[in-house]
């Protein structure tokens, strides 16, 4: 079942300068979910469509092959039931591909970092290679890596202009995170973003 988010705003509040300056890694969230329009923003910013005609997407991708996926683990949102659901950048809409709250499950997988679990929602990236490296060969591999940091970017910065905040988390298992989040066999999980409300 497809779920339509709400259309991406394309005018903060906040100039960009002043959310680049106050940008930080926060680990404190309040016990308290956010809005799905909040959730839309975050993974328009993420990998969004910004050119129907030619799909080009949020964040730069070598070659527009676009290696990555995009899930969000949802623990409390407001109109988003918990699950895992997986971010569709044409139509800007999610699939779930897992019911109920796995944030414990991936707070393990992330080597016990606890404030994964008090987040409202975690999101995840993961790269299928081959999209890139059919391309670039082994030098796709780099530009995939790239991609992911241009993209996390966009979340952390939209997230600062929404009210929020995240921090990102790079030690993981990645066989542990892969299966949480049900990720496809060519995919391999690559960021973890928890999102929520800072204290």
């Amino acid at each position: 079942m497809e779920i339509m988010l709400p259309k991406a705003n394309y005018e903060g509040r906040t100039s960009l300068e002043k959310v680049i300056a106050t940008r930080r890694s926060v680990r404190n969230f309040k016990d308290e979910g956010i809005t799905l329009s909040n959730i839309a923003q975050l993974l328009w910013a993420a990998q969004g469509v910004t050119d129907k005609i030619n799909r080009f997407r949020t964040a730069p991708s070598a070659g527009a092959l676009y290696p990555l996926e995009v899930f969000v683990a949802v623990r409390k949102a407001d109109g988003l039931d918990p699950g895992v659901y997986r971010y569709l950048p044409d139509g800007h809409k999610l699939v779930k591909i897992k019911d109920g709250d796995v944030s414990k499950a991936i707070m393990k997988e992330a080597l016990w970092q606890e404030w994964v679990e008090k987040s409202a929602i975690i999101i995840v990236y993961s790269a299928v290679f081959g999209r890139t490296t059919w391309k670039y060969g082994e030098r796709g591999i780099q530009y995939v890596y790239m991609e992911v940091g241009h993209s996390a970017q966009n979340v952390c910065l939209q997230a600062v202009s929404l009210g929020l905040a995240t921090t990102t988390i790079g030690a993981f298992n990645d066989a542990g995170i892969k299966s949480v989040i049900g990720m496809k066999e060519n995919e391999t999980p690559l960021y973890i973003l928890p999102v929520g409300i800072p204290k």
